[in-house]
């Protein structure tokens, strides 16, 4: 019946023991990693960050749309140094 004899001696218990515990661990981790894998939520898509007001300005500015003026009387109303529109 076994290849050593008649019977398994006290190491080849041990070690058909410890064998059957790492296929068990073995096949469990992967069970659970395939699990974690197939079942993992979608990430959201990236998107670049916004721009704040001032360099909206700014590109404003730089493309020609406002001229200096009126760039650096939104840029002290943006800071908070400049007038502000009265409320009707």
């Amino acid at each position: 019946m076994y290849w050593n004899g008649h019977d398994m001696n006290g190491w080849g218990w041990f070690t058909m023991s410890i064998g059957t515990v790492l296929l068990w661990a073995l096949l469990i981790t992967v069970a659970v990693l395939l699990y974690r894998t197939l079942n993992r939520a979608p990430e959201p898509p990236r998107t670049p960050p916004a721009a704040s007001a001032e360099q909206l300005l700014a590109e404003r500015f730089a493309r020609g749309e406002i001229d200096e003026e009126q760039y650096r009387r939104s840029l002290a109303v943006l800071r908070g140094d400049g007038p502000t529109l009265a409320k009707h």
